[in-house]
């Protein structure tokens, strides 16, 4: 395959370090699904292809830290809906790859929208719902997609798991109950834990346990717990735990994260924001809104920008966060907030996020900035190959 290169583009890198974070006049170099080189003054191969974007913005693939795209499929109703193994409070050993459909016709929503990369989570069912992913969203068969895997162990905390079992006469009915649940799943694989470390004969290991081998990678700090929590007490209570068992976790959704701002920054844990562009569907969630993405950013703290999609579509990404930045966030950080930062919270910042030589060749050219309304993501690459969103709708967008 040629080696391929967008030239006269203003580039957003998003990068830190070596590369500038903004080129004017600048070039992007390609090949073999890697980004080779970026700058004011690359030597471009003689038989590249070429690429002049002259007049146009081009940035880094977007990133959604936490979604349901695919396991919540599109347009296909109770067939398509596979985010929650509601059967039992604790399901740690279910795992999103298995319930995700590539061809969900949202996924040609997200490439549309320069949506290259998404954090693919079980839902908020369950107190430890299941293993997440990391994937590209573009192809056929998911083991292919997979950029990490597990890149988490996701939780719930706040009203979804105490309605669900609640109503079913049994624990956790409510938010101590919660609590409790999540403490008894974490105390169990730590006991497993021992056990299998303390065994001296091979007939003494414990029998495997799918869940607590994967709750014992939370505990080993081999992934974070990632943890659904809105109302500022289920943040707290999250963190609360995360430093009882000493684990690492991310905070998802923490839409009174402003609220509770500087325990969430002195806590030093990651926030998954949002959705904020969506309706007041319950009580937890009757303040939603901007205050918390902005609020967070100006104290420092590292986050991402979400769409919990199907919760707001993912194609609505980029105009949730220039909303953002309408209400008072940082551009630069805004931007960061579906780069960078957001591949940095999902554990994948070696290969995605910013444009930088060695990192995948995952670009969008854009019509003009894209944190601006009526901005088009006009040619998407994922991994140097161009994606044609168009393909199956006719040469519709």
């Amino acid at each position: 395959m040629k080696p391929m290169a967008v030239t006269n583009a203003r580039i957003l890198t998003c990068a830190f370090g070596a590369v500038p974070e903004v080129i004017e006049k600048g070039t992007v170099l390609w090949s073999g699904g890697k980004i080779t080189a970026v700058g004011s003054s690359v030597e471009i191969p003689s038989d590249a292809i070429v690429i002049d974007a002259e007049g146009k913005v081009v940035t880094p693939g977007f990133i959604d830290a936490h979604c349901h795209i695919g396991i919540s499929e599109d347009g296909a109703g109770w067939a398509g809906e596979d985010t929650n193994e509601a059967t039992d409070p604790v399901t740690a050993e279910v795992r999103a790859l298995d319930g995700i459909n590539p061809k969900d016709i949202a996924f040609r929503d997200a490439v549309a929208a320069g949506v290259t990369c998404v954090q693919v989570d079980p839902g908020s069912a369950n107190i430890i719902g299941g293993e997440t992913l990391v994937m590209k969203t573009w192809g056929t068969v998911v083991d292919d997609l997979v950029v990490k895997r597990p890149s988490g162990l996701k939780a719930a905390l706040g009203e979804n798991p105490k309605r669900v079992y609640g109503t079913q006469r049994k624990m956790p009915a409510t938010r101590m109950g919660n609590a409790a649940v999540m403490r008894k799943a974490l105390t169990a694989a730590k006991d497993y834990l021992r056990k299998k470390e303390n065994a001296k004969e091979p007939d003494k290991v414990p029998d495997l346990n799918l869940r607590n081998e994967m709750i014992a990678k939370v505990l080993k700090k081999e992934i974070p717990l990632r943890v659904h929590c809105h109302r500022a007490d289920d943040i707290m209570t999250a963190i609360r735990i995360a430093r009882e068992f000493d684990i690492d976790i991310s905070i998802e959704h923490c839409t009174e994260g402003d609220l509770v701002g500087e325990q969430v920054k002195a806590s030093g844990y990651p926030v998954t924001l949002g959705p904020s562009l969506t309706d007041k569907s319950k009580l937890e969630v009757k303040d939603i809104g901007f205050a918390a993405p902005v609020a967070l950013s100006k104290l420092g703290v590292k986050l991402a920008i979400i769409t919990d999609h199907p919760v707001l579509p993912i194609q609505y990404l980029r105009i949730c966060v220039g909303l953002c930045v309408r209400e008072g966030m940082d551009e630069r950080i805004a931007l960061l907030a579906i780069t960078r930062h957001a591949a940095e919270i999902a554990g994948v910042a070696d290969r995605v996020g910013s444009l930088e030589p060695g990192k995948d060749a995952d670009l969008v050219i854009w019509s003009k900035d894209p944190l601006e309304y009526d901005a088009k993501a006009e040619r998407t690459f994922i991994n140097g190959e161009e994606v044609d969103h168009r393909r199956e709708r006719g040469g519709l967008l």
